[in-house]
């Protein structure tokens, strides 16, 4: 391990993908390549830590972020069909698992970290140990999916959910991940003080120490929503932990969301004058000042 490594402002944890295309291409993919390049696009120093094998060519994440790759016989392969507008995933040839141990000594304090498993790959034992210590943002999705023989990919309780929950400073899923029950999004919202569930075109509810606060959908024409997501989580991990309120979070988060969609896998994560845009689109008050301060600098 690289004890070297300079500390960061975001550290996401987590498989990067081989997501393969309808035409049989693959690309790069996963929540840590999504959620890094749009952490960087918000200014911050980014750190990722990851599985995978060898010649997998993460070049564009290693040129604007601190990764770190343990390695792996492998790399987590994903296959995504859309169908009427919902996903079916495949999964194969998984990387190896991310544990405590996996994480540089100078990465243990980040001011805020993004677990983010895709495949069950990051042990929950990591939210045990940074629990108190950092800002906890869970998208738990990884959680809450196995395989069958045929790599197809279907949703499965989150066993440690009742344990993790209380842990996170935030949480955000979508109503894919819990199979449209909102009374198991409402159990969760009863036990962490912040959960999102998204809800593709239909917006989403942003749940407050368990009361419900529905959010719209910013309208746009739609080319793929794969890693969309990812992206809400790392603006609304970000602008929350900033001192944003959490409904001005998630308004920005939407905006930027939304925006992801119009183009397809990772050239999706924010430009800047897309986060120029969604930060003027805030009322003042909201808590989101010396971020967008930041964020204009940034961008200029």
């Amino acid at each position: 391990m690289d004890l070297t490594c300079a500390p960061v402002d975001y550290l996401v944890i987590g498989h990067v993908t081989h997501d393969i295309l309808s035409d049989g291409t693959r690309v790069l993919g996963g929540t840590v390549s999504y959620a890094s390049l749009t952490a960087v696009a918000l200014g911050r120093a980014v750190g990722i830590v990851t599985s995978a094998a060898a010649d997998a060519d993460l070049a564009p994440l290693d040129t604007l972020a601190t990764l770190v790759r343990h390695p792996s016989p492998s790399t987590t392969t994903f296959e995504n069909v859309y169908v009427d507008g919902r996903r079916e995933q495949y999964v194969y040839t998984p990387a190896a698992p991310l544990t405590p141990a996996a994480i540089p000594h100078p990465w243990h304090t980040t001011p805020i970290v993004h677990l983010g498993p895709i495949m069950r790959e990051c042990d929950p034992a990591l939210a045990d140990f940074y629990a108190g210590r950092t800002f906890l943002g869970l998208t738990p999705q990884g959680w809450m999916r196995s395989s069958d023989a045929r790599g197809h990919v279907f949703p499965t309780p989150w066993v440690e959910a009742e344990h993790l929950l209380p842990l996170a400073s935030a949480v955000v899923l979508s109503i894919e991940d819990i199979g449209g029950n909102w009374d198991l999004a409402a159990q969760f919202a009863r036990q962490t003080h912040v959960l999102v569930v998204t809800c593709g075109w239909d917006g989403g509810t942003l749940f407050l120490d368990g009361q419900p606060l529905p959010f719209p959908a910013v309208p746009v024409t739609q080319v793929d929503p794969t890693g969309a997501g990812d992206i809400f989580a790392t603006a609304f991990f970000i602008a929350l932990a900033s001192g944003a309120r959490p409904t001005a979070a998630t308004s920005f988060a939407a905006c930027l969301a939304a925006r992801s969609v119009t183009r397809v896998g990772l050239a999706s994560t924010p430009q800047p004058h897309e986060v120029a845009l969604c930060l003027q689109e805030l009322k003042p008050g909201e808590g989101l000042e010396t971020f967008t301060r930041v964020g204009e600098e940034q961008h200029k």
